[in-house]
């Protein structure tokens, strides 16, 4: 169906506008969500092994020890990544790199889906075979009017880099990369009907990308094996991220001809989706809304149980911070009529203290609990979803109040960390009022 397009979110989220980071189905690691054709247990406690070590000095130090197109590969990181380049740049040793050319290889793909000016007869045989082009040394696409189109122009250079990688980073990186690839062709005209196929899509475009993400983990040995196995948990972790943006982005993408909300949702309240944006409708908007964000809340204890399994300080950092941007945006949106009416953002001031907080499990349990408690005080006694809600709410709730979270969440916290984080923060900051186009005061969930 034309004008329902893909939409993703790369932390977890590369392609639709995650919190990590935004497309068609753009996968969470891309950060995007475009039409189709239009223009990603048992818990344990998480030991800190490593320093989070600063993003500028992550990208500098290294700079002569590169090759020239691995550098070239990090200069289109940074232009076609606004914040996720940062966190990517803070990955420990090789890690970094993989994920550096994985998130570029899913941008690569994601520019063909959302090409509108290829014809569709061109573009699902691309998508289908992108994966193969990894091992052509010569191949690339002059034909995209895309603004990341330098992406394809100049394959060869990230490819050259993808086969310099280690066999175990090629592996999952060609494999996620074709699985997307066909996740993507199914969607370039296929509406998202039923909530299965909300999960289904959402799955293409960003569960893919925590699964990968979880696999590169793995292979780096940063991670345990069973981080990169369990791929429910890491496919959560993309679906989180890519339903908060989906619901955070109703008029945006009602304006630009869009449709992501799942029609088996939005049919119970209205006759047409575009119907929420006319304040006569607000009633059913809201309770269309908060179905949603109570679907996209049954992922959360999944996020907690994933994230208490991880070891290393960097990968903690790098899939915390996006997770906890996600609950603190859902609490704004849930049963607020602004998503019909402008944009739902998290206030800059907001998000710093948040990326300066996230660093240890207590900390993320913690802010988990603080904004599911707004959202349970938000509940209304007539919502259609009320009792739907308050199950999974307390679920979070027995999931995160725990001793440990109650504590201060700076508590055991290495001043190293704390410094790390601060200068984080700084560079967030700097970056967010850099930004052009945002409202005063507001950030997306990626830092956009």
């Amino acid at each position: 169906m034309a004008g329902v397009g893909c939409k993703s979110a790369v932390s977890f989220s590369v392609l639709k506008r995650s919190f990590s980071l935004r497309g068609s189905p753009r996968s969470v690691l891309t950060g995007g969500r475009r039409s189709a054709q239009e223009g990603r247990l048992v818990a344990r406690p998480f030991h800190p092994l490593r320093t989070h070590r600063h993003p500028a000095y992550v990208c500098f130090s290294c700079q002569d020890s590169m090759s020239e197109t691995l550098r070239t590969c990090y200069a289109y990181l940074n232009q076609t990544s606004r914040s996720f380049a940062a966190v990517i740049q803070a990955l420990d040793g090789e890690l970094r790199h993989a994920v550096c050319i994985f998130y570029l290889v899913l941008r690569a793909l994601d520019t063909v889906e959302d090409d509108m000016s290829i014809p569709l007869e061109t573009k699902v045989p691309l998508l289908h075979d992108f994966h193969t082009f990894l091992y052509q040394p010569e191949w690339c696409f002059t034909e995209s009017k895309e603004k990341d189109r330098q992406v394809l122009e100049d394959f060869p250079t990230i490819s050259v880099e993808f086969r310099n990688l280690g066999q175990e980073y090629r592996d999952v990186i060609t494999d996620i990369c074709h699985r997307m690839g066909v996740g993507m062709a199914e969607f370039l005209e296929k509406k998202v009907s039923s909530m299965m196929e909300w999960d289904k899509y959402c799955h293409y475009v960003a569960g893919l990308v925590g699964i990968g993400l979880s696999r590169l983990f793995s292979a780096s040995q940063l991670e345990d094996p069973e981080v990169g196995r369990d791929t429910e948990l890491a496919n959560s972790m993309g679906l989180f991220l890519q339903k908060t943006n989906i619901i955070r982005d109703y008029l945006e993408d009602q304006q630009e001809g869009r449709a992501f909300w799942p029609q088996e949702a939005w049919s119970q309240f209205a006759a047409r989706l575009e119907d929420f944006a006319h304040p006569q409708h607000l009633s059913s908007a809201l309770s269309c809304l908060n179905l949603l964000v109570t679907d996209a809340l049954r992922h959360v204890p999944d996020v907690i149980a994933y994230l208490s399994r991880l070891r290393n300080q960097s990968v903690f950092n790098f899939c915390a911070i996006p997770q906890v941007m996600a609950i603190a945006t859902l609490s704004a949106c849930y049963n607020n009529p602004q998503v019909f009416q402008g944009v739902v953002k998290i206030r800059k001031g907001q998000a710093v203290t948040l990326m300066m907080q996230a660093t240890n499990m207590d900390a993320v349990q913690s802010i988990i609990a603080q904004y599911s408690q707004e959202i349970l005080q938000k509940v209304s006694v007539t919502d259609p979803s009320r009792e739907k809600t308050l199950r999974i709410l307390n679920v979070i709730c027995e999931k995160s109040l725990s001793p440990a979270a109650l504590s201060s969440r700076a508590h055991h916290i290495s001043p190293v960390y704390v410094s790390a984080a601060m200068l984080l923060a700084a560079l967030s900051w700097q970056y967010l009022n850099a930004t052009a186009g945002q409202p005063p005061g507001g950030a997306d969930m990626q830092g956009h």
